[in-house]
């Protein structure tokens, strides 16, 4: 009996592993839009983006979040928090707008790019961002 409870407390522990999520980068691009989530795969849906960055597609992919259009400089994204279920990853994640005021631009979109292990990839994983005061920002499900 004991070898049971010992198997199934390998097996938990083994499920509870903590996955790294890092944020490669955070910035701004001139592609049009408003707010969005964007899964990429590949180098060429990042850099369908505006965004030049250095992913190792073989064992990871990438998450952006894109907020916007300004027509004032100064944007940018805060991330309060990332939380992840079996089913649901919620980010709460707000713009702070520049505190002079900014100054005429050409409009533009702020990006946050998260790099995640291709081993947390799940088919239909719904992706929600919302801010600290719960109103949607941007949804989408992994295809």
């Amino acid at each position: 009996m004991w070898r049971w409870w010992a198997l199934a407390a390998v097996l938990v522990l083994a499920g509870c592993r903590e996955v790294r999520v890092k944020t490669y980068a955070q910035g701004t691009v001139t592609v049009p839009g408003g707010n969005q989530i964007v899964v990429v795969r590949d180098t060429a849906g990042l850099e369908a983006l505006g965004i030049h960055a250095a992913v190792r597609f073989r064992g990871e992919f990438g998450v952006v979040l894109l907020m916007g259009p300004h027509r004032r400089t100064g944007y940018r994204q805060v991330i309060e928090s990332i939380r992840a279920s079996d089913e649901r990853v919620r980010v709460v994640a707000f713009e702070e707008e520049p505190a002079d005021g900014g100054e005429p631009s050409r409009e533009y979109r702020t990006y946050t790019l998260w790099i995640v292990p291709n081993a947390v990839y799940r088919r239909g994983l719904h992706v929600d961002v919302v801010t600290p005061s719960n109103d949607p920002v941007a949804a989408t499900e992994l295809p």
